[in-house]
């Protein structure tokens, strides 16, 4: 099936020139859990041809209510590779890279941003989100990031905004906190948020889950596919919107 093909309905909403611009545009996205997996496949259903994915954990059944690589056959499956497979029967003309790595301080250098026209941030990890920032906005890179996804269960609530201008959000406070202590941000970053924040009140299924082993984690918010999911596609209309608006100069609103 001929590239053209698959985006004629694309192409006849944005322009032929903007999905040429699509598709020469390189892209590096870190985290393919409950928001990036879905950011993935909004970019790559959109015309995008060129996108790396880092994230290194495998697949596990708490995934399953909310990540799109995971299913009761992909447990124990490395994501990066699952999104991976399915990204290629979307669109067998992209080129998508698997790194089934972890961005720190000290892999950093590996991952090369300066060869990247967009970053998208979508991990967890305070540390490494941190430095992930900091570090991108060295580059000549436009960055969306993720703010926290869990304890809500309203898409409508969902936003944008410059990272400063974040409300209500406890990991956009705590990574201001950070930043302020030493680290800086050389350009504007534009994230995805919601001020909702609901309280855990199933904790009696989460300490079967945890004794039980379903849990890596000692402390576990609830999150939902419906806020997730608007999270990631958010993130990955903000990339086709800006190479859009760049390319056809529309009025497009964040």
């Amino acid at each position: 099936m001929e590239y053209n093909e698959l985006f004629a309905r694309t192409e006849l909403l944005i322009g032929r020139e903007a999905m040429q611009s699509l598709a020469t545009k390189k892209v590096i996205l870190f985290g393919v859990g409950g928001v990036g997996s879905w950011c993935a496949e909004g970019l790559i259903r959109s015309g995008i041809m060129h996108l790396t994915m880092v994230d290194s954990d495998r697949v596990a059944t708490a995934n399953i209510n909310r990540q799109l690589p995971a299913t009761t056959q992909t447990v124990g499956e490395l994501k990066v590779e699952v999104l991976k497979k399915r990204l290629q029967e979307i669109n067998p003309h992209a080129t998508i890279n698997a790194l089934p790595e972890i961005y720190s301080e000290e892999s950093s250098p590996s991952f090369h941003l300066e060869q990247y026209d967009y970053v998208i941030d979508a991990i967890d990890s305070l540390g490494h989100k941190a430095h992930l920032l900091t570090t991108a906005a060295q580059s000549n890179a436009t960055i969306f990031s993720s703010m926290g996804a869990a304890l809500k269960i309203d898409p409508q609530q969902i936003k944008v905004a410059e990272f400063w201008k974040v409300r209500g959000c406890k990991l956009a406070s705590a990574l201001r906190e950070r930043l302020r202590k030493g680290l800086k941000l050389q350009k504007p970053i534009l994230c995805v948020y919601s001020e909702e924040r609901l309280p855990n009140i199933g904790q009696e299924a989460l300490s079967d889950a945890n004794e039980n082993g379903s849990f890596r984690k000692a402390q576990t918010n609830g999150t939902m596919v419906q806020v997730t999911a608007v999270f990631g596609f958010t993130l990955s209309g903000l990339v086709i919107q800006d190479i859009v608006k760049v390319k056809n100069e529309l009025n497009f609103t964040n």
